[in-house]
């Protein structure tokens, strides 16, 4: 019986950059599969290209040479509208920096990526980032503005805008990097909880190995090659 069909499919992925002294290679050739509802880490030495894969990933970035697929969909044959798209409602971004609107509410924020198209956020958008907001324990932070949160609130409403648009695949950069360790403990348990509930994909690049551990899959990003840690 054949496989099932991964959600995120790499093939050959390699990835350089022109210097003064000539192409400096960062990715070799990367291949990778990745399951629907999976859970990922990649962890590697600094200046690896973990940040670089994971802006691949997310279309954020584009390979050399090689071929990403996410559902099937080949993301090297699209323009950059329907990248955009592809961004907006089928990927969910977490930083190590939160980059929440200080000028907006907690639930102006999370509300923001419904906005692609213009107008005003639907009821069912606002229904799902409320229910999103008391799963996270931050339902009664909803009117608050970011500098009158915590690193660690910040951080789980930079999660609950991340998964606001229901996205297949959620990728993280150093999502507790920030954080002091309780915080960063209580975020990690949350991304793994909301992996399994949400039916979510997720991918984590982090130098943290407890949060790698707690990833059902982790793997080392070191000279350009994947290889598995475990």
């Amino acid at each position: 019986m054949s496989s099932p069909e991964p959600l995120l499919l790499l093939e050959g992925v390699a990835k350089e950059y022109g210097t003064a002294a000539g192409p400096l290679r960062i990715l070799e050739g990367l291949s990778l599969r990745v399951g629907r509802g999976e859970s990922l880490a990649i962890v590697g030495p600094s200046g690896s290209g973990k940040s670089t894969l994971l802006q691949i990933l997310g279309t954020l970035d584009h390979a050399t040479s090689g071929r990403v697929e996410l559902a099937g969909q080949n993301l090297s044959a699209l323009d950059d509208f329907q990248l955009a798209a592809v961004r907006n409602r089928q990927i969910g971004f977490i930083f190590q920096a939160h980059h929440l609107l200080p000028q907006c509410t907690v639930l102006e924020n999370i509300l923001v990526p419904t906005l692609a198209s213009g107008g005003t956020a639907s009821a069912e958008a606002q229904q799902r980032a409320l229910r999103l907001l008391t799963r996270v324990g931050l339902q009664e932070r909803l009117g608050h503005r970011p500098a009158q949160l915590s690193g660690g609130e910040r951080q789980r409403v930079a999660v609950v805008r991340a998964l606001i648009n229901q996205p297949q695949l959620l990728l993280a950069d150093e999502p507790t990097g920030a954080l002091d360790h309780a915080s960063a403990v209580n975020l990690g348990q949350l991304l793994v909880e909301l992996n399994r509930e949400e039916g979510v994909t997720l991918i984590v690049v982090t130098h943290s190995a407890e949060l790698a551990g707690k990833m059902q899959r982790i793997l080392r990003l070191e000279g350009g090659r994947l290889m598995e840690a475990k």
